[in-house]
């Protein structure tokens, strides 16, 4: 029986899961959503020392101490980074990975590396100048949307979505994955694409172009780029059938 174990992007937890894991479970599935490291309820835990790594040995460490198997890992915006380093770690106990709106991340590779540098560097100015100099909070939802689509959220869903969102350990962001380990050619592979991610694949862009074709198994989801808080039923839909 598949474990579902849900992985938040940034400046998420565990509760964003909720309305999704709920559907899943309606469905007689084992829906585990995770909080990584400085988030939610775990805020208190972070620091300047929280990075990548940090979230990889978190998620490896919740299935590993939790003894779970048949483990599908569901990975959204920021956590493909943490996930993508944690699958290779889970040997047998992984049966599948899933991305929703977004993609593995290749060895070197690190979340400013998707912005443009004059952005990064803003970015890195802002948490310089701002707090302890270690988190990065979340932008006005005017600045969010630039690039990455509200679709579905509407005021209610933004009211919750800022009151319970936490500021991001920065260390995540810059940290480069490391040289990481592969899944077995067994673990299957799934990509849930949303509205601006779609376009991206059917436009051909070289750099995604691996996600239209075998091994990986695409579903679309039309709505903006946080479907667990747009379309949470939809996307349990999705992620029960992708295991069916």
């Amino acid at each position: 029986m598949t474990t579902f174990v849900l992985v938040p992007g940034a400046w998420l937890g565990a509760w964003a899961w909720e309305d999704t894991a709920r559907a899943l479970r309606e469905y007689g599935r084992t829906a585990l959503p995770l909080t990584l490291t400085g988030l939610a309820e775990r805020a208190e835990e972070g620091g300047p020392q929280t990075d990548l790594d940090t979230h990889i040995a978190d998620i490896t460490e919740f299935v590993e101490k939790n003894d779970l198997h048949d483990v599908t890992l569901v990975a959204h915006s920021y956590a493909a980074a943490p996930v993508t380093g944690a699958a290779g770690r889970l040997g047998d106990r992984l049966e599948r990975v899933v991305y929703v709106d977004s993609a593995p991340f290749a060895a070197g590779m690190r979340m400013l590396d998707l912005l443009p540098p004059e952005a990064a560097d803003q970015l890195g100015r802002q948490v310089t100048a701002h707090g302890d100099g270690w988190q990065l909070s979340m932008p006005p939802f005017e600045v969010l949307g630039l690039s990455s689509s509200l679709e579905g959220l509407d005021e209610g869903r933004r009211d919750v979505l800022r009151a319970r969102a936490t500021p991001q350990p920065f260390g995540t962001y810059t940290q480069r994955l490391a040289d990481h380990a592969a899944p077995g050619p067994g673990v299957d592979r799934v990509l849930v694409a949303c509205r601006d991610f779609q376009g991206l694949l059917d436009a051909g862009v070289p750099m995604l172009d691996f996600l239209n074709h075998a091994p990986w198994r695409r579903f679309d989801l039309p709505t903006g780029h946080w479907p667990m808080l747009s379309a949470p039923t939809e996307l349990a839909d999705i992620l029960h059938t992708a295991v069916s």
